[in-house]
């Protein structure tokens, strides 16, 4: 696990790098053509891992069922995030992955429920999600480099 936990700290690392390096406007400016923005996919990517994670191992979430709400899958995004919101975020970015670390360290999740993704991938068990977290991640950061052309 620790290559994989290596490849996930790389990329929120490069998460972080687009909300120190962005401006609120440009975070929030959805392109003409595509559904979302840069400060949705990054929120998406927070939600998702916690839903993956936590809510699947039966273990409560780190983030808010509001932010649940305006990041989940089918969601879109209202180009109107604040700055509050996006410092939230950011927070979040750091935090739920060393949380999630220090609690597999420490043996937290005991049990997983089985699912499937909308892509197909099915996930039997804790690693299964771990793993297909840094895949979704890495699909949602290409997003973003397209994104970044355009803003």
């Amino acid at each position: 696990m620790e290559a994989t936990f290596n490849i996930w700290k790389t990329s929120r690392a490069t998460y972080l790098k687009f909300l120190e390096n962005y401006s609120l406007e440009q975070l929030n400016k959805i392109p003409e053509g595509m559904s979302n923005n840069l400060i949705w996919n990054i929120g998406h990517i927070v939600v998702s891992q916690q839903g993956l994670v936590y809510r699947l191992s039966g273990l409560p979430m780190q983030v808010t069922p509001e932010m649940m709400d305006a990041f989940k899958n089918g969601s879109v995004p209202t180009g109107n995030t604040s700055l509050e919101e996006v410092n939230e975020i950011k927070a979040l970015l750091i935090s739920t992955m060393n949380q999630t670390i220090s609690d597999y360290e420490n043996g937290v999740f005991k049990e997983y429920t089985p699912y499937e993704t909308k892509t197909g991938f099915s996930l039997q068990n804790l690693h299964d999600a771990i793993q297909f977290n840094n895949y979704h991640e890495g699909i949602h950061l290409g997003f973003m480099m397209k994104i970044k052309k355009f803003i």
